[in-house]
């Protein structure tokens, strides 16, 4: 079956050329930049960074991303944002050891909604790279992996939001992440109602 079903439009393409859509910052323990067509966020041990597009406010929609791992080892992470308002967002997390992950984090307080599970599609450390989509509608959330569908969520706490994309080190080492090639599309469709049995 399809599972990308609906999507539509182009929303917005983004080559990362304009800095001044993300949230950039650039210190000794974090930073996110924009340089070369590529969105580069590091960090270094036990630190996290994230780095939201806060103009478009999506509520159904497909989106994808390349991330190219450039160091990252065991449990550190990386990923997508989803639907961030304030302190509130989906976060979908892919580890250096091959696992994926999704949180819901609602004012700064993390729930786990889906416990790792291992994929042959997480590079497991450098050099490699993922293309990351996460097809949107309602409460409804699919994920995939090199265009591979990987797993399926209902969610309805947060119906709408920006998108953003997140690093973060668990170990004694640093982090670098690579973001290239943002695609996001519309979406126009109706998840279909059980016909009740006679």
């Amino acid at each position: 079956p399809d599972m990308k079903p609906g999507i539509g439009s182009l929303i917005f393409a983004d080559n990362f050329s304009d800095s001044t859509l993300w949230d950039t910052v650039d210190s000794p323990q974090a930073s996110a930049t924009i340089k070369d067509h590529l969105l580069t966020l590091a960090v270094e041990p036990n630190t996290s960074i994230t780095s939201l597009r806060r103009d478009n406010l999506l509520k159904n929609f497909y989106a994808e991303i390349t991330a190219h791992i450039g160091l990252c080892r065991g449990d550190d992470v990386y990923g997508l944002l989803i639907r961030s308002t304030g302190n509130s967002f989906y976060r979908f997390s892919l580890s250096c050891n091959g696992a994926m992950q999704v949180e819901r984090i609602k004012d700064s307080v993390r729930l786990t909604i889906l416990d790792p599970i291992y994929s042959g599609d997480v590079p497991l450390g450098p050099p490699g790279e993922v293309k990351i989509g996460v097809w949107a509608v309602g409460g409804e959330m699919r994920f995939f992996l090199n265009d591979r569908f990987q797993f399926t969520l209902i969610e309805k706490t947060f119906p709408s939001g920006a998108l953003g994309v997140f690093v973060k080190s668990n170990g004694d080492t640093p982090v670098t992440i690579t973001f290239s090639d943002l695609k996001v599309y519309d979406v126009n469709y109706v998840v279909p109602t059980v016909t009740p049995s006679p």
